[in-house]
């Protein structure tokens, strides 16, 4: 078996061995698509995120699909040819926060790609069964690998409660901002927002239905709202994580509306007029990974709701993946790809 690990910041190092065995209640998969995902690139530039450091070589890779070639004694879900997306968070089962249905908060949780846990840029893994989610004809391997990202802006839309008719502005037009875009459409928003500083991310964002589009750099966020909606937004998703963009997100809700918070600030405090807030009755909420989103996400793709494959740029082969990587790094790319077949 052929994989590829981080073995130092910016430096991958190709290696083989034997599959992977799957254990009773596991799966083992053929891995054919990887998506490559900002915190990859994290990894792969800086070898740390946060107080996580990568100190024995790690494979990246949490977005992925393939088909199911070998099942353990104990599975009855899956079955072998199947194709399928690997959900790459595996929770205790325990904890309060996993028997409540929120496994996304468990904190012993095994995620693909962090450190003790390989990912998918590699050609078979080994799963749990109850993490692997079969693929209709309709979609393909590819969207099933996007399930993941999909998956974090489904979160994001049920943590911001979207009602028919609302007003949402989007901060970012990555692959979360853009998949956010098409998860609220689907959820009911009738007037959709985007902001970014790379016009040809606002253009596809046009093509895509965003009935206005804002250049951050040119434009004062708030003002452009409130002068195409008038109050203000119902609803603003913030899926950059850049400081100035979580302070630009904050002042664009209506008195009463709602922020949701995705992106992810690069170890810095981020400074919050707490008087705005409390005025205009804000709601602030935070919105981490996902739970219960993948059959979801799986039925928006087979259904033509969301265009999981307009968001690809490129897709390179598994042996390139350092070329990817840097590929992935250009400021129009919204979503490279690697095919491990």
């Amino acid at each position: 078996m052929k994989s590829v690990a981080l073995v130092d910041a910016g430096t991958f190092e190709v290696r083989s061995g034997e599959p992977p065995e799957p254990a009773a209640a596991e799966v083992l998969v053929d891995v054919s698509d990887v998506g490559i995902c900002g915190s990859d690139l994290h990894w792969y530039d800086h070898g740390r995120m946060g107080e996580r450091i990568v100190e024995e070589p790690l494979v990246l890779g949490h977005e992925s699909a393939g088909r199911v070639v070998e099942v353990g004694r104990d599975v009855e879900r899956v079955a072998v040819g199947d194709e399928v997306a690997i959900e790459p968070g595996v929770p205790c089962g325990r904890c309060e926060y996993c028997r409540g249905g929120r496994y996304n908060l468990c904190r012993d949780v095994a995620f693909m790609a962090t450190p003790g846990t390989d990912g998918a840029f590699r050609e078979y893994v080994a799963w749990p069964a109850e993490f692997v989610h079969g693929l209709p004809p309709a979609v393909s391997a590819r969207e099933g690998a996007l399930c993941e990202p999909i998956s974090v802006a489904i979160q994001a839309v049920r943590r911001a409660d979207i009602d028919v008719g609302d007003t949402v502005l989007v901060m970012g037009a990555g692959p979360i901002g853009t998949l956010a875009m098409d998860v609220a459409r689907a959820a009911g928003a009738a007037n959709l927002a985007v902001v970014d500083v790379v016009p040809s991310k606002l253009d596809r964002a046009v093509e895509r239905g965003a009935g206005l589009t804002i250049d951050a750099r040119e434009t004062n966020v708030a003002e452009a709202v409130r002068d195409e909606f008038g109050a203000g937004a119902d609803v603003a998703i913030e899926a950059t994580g850049a400081p100035p963009a979580i302070e630009a997100t904050l002042d664009v809700p209506r008195p009463d509306g709602t922020v949701v918070l995705v992106g992810l600030a690069p170890d810095e405090a981020v400074p919050v007029d707490t008087f705005e807030l409390v005025r205009r009755q804000i709601d602030v909420r935070g919105s981490y990974r996902f739970a219960n989103t993948y059959s979801t996400a799986i039925s928006l793709l087979a259904a033509g709701e969301v265009d999981a494959a307009g968001i690809v740029d490129f897709e390179m082969p598994l042996d390139r993946l350092g070329d990817a990587f840097e590929r992935a790094k250009e400021p129009d790319v919204i979503k490279g790809m690697v095919s491990v077949d």
